[in-house]
């Protein structure tokens, strides 16, 4: 194939192509510049050409599967850009964050202490120790139902003096 007969070929589908591409890539530039990529592949293999039984078939074809490919490197360009550049919460904790544990913990401590001596040993039995309803029940001579009744209780107790110390702080 003459270049005469390429330029007149491809002059008639490029306004086809570059409909096709924008319709894809959504992006003027992009698509004006998927038309140019598809008329140099084409050029490169002008020589094969006449093998197809429809050059605006193998044209649609090539520049949707250009186009689909810009689609899937700007995908991974954005996700590349997302990944480097977004700070994700650190491991550790800020020293702030630690103090401020510290001082929850220490206020929390001394609110389990202050409990009558009951809900105290059930807490501690549950919620410190890691026991289970059975293990405290044979411990301690309690139904498991009251067991739960009394952790309801002083967790209760617990979360409400937490809350007081809060809205007075």
């Amino acid at each position: 194939m003459n270049r005469a007969d390429f330029n007149r070929i491809i002059l008639q589908l490029s306004r086809k192509l570059y409909l096709y591409a924008y319709r894809i890539l959504n992006d003027q530039q992009e698509a004006e510049d998927a038309v140019q990529e598809v008329s140099v592949k084409l050029w490169k293999m002008r020589d094969r050409l006449d093998q197809y039984e429809s050059i605006e078939a193998l044209t649609t074809t090539m520049i949707r599967n250009y186009s689909i490919d810009q689609l899937r490197r700007r995908k991974n360009i954005e996700f590349e850009y997302i990944n480097t550049h977004v700070q994700y919460p650190e491991s550790t904790p800020s020293p702030q964050e630690l103090m401020e544990r510290t001082e929850s913990y220490n206020i929390i401590s001394d609110i389990i202490e202050k409990l009558p001596t009951v809900h105290r040993e059930m807490i501690r039995l549950r919620d410190i120790d890691g026991l289970s309803y059975e293990e405290i029940s044979v411990k301690t001579s309690h139904n498991i139902n009251n067991i739960r009744v009394i952790l309801s209780r002083a967790r209760k107790s617990v979360r409400d003096d937490y809350k007081k110390y809060l809205h007075e702080k």
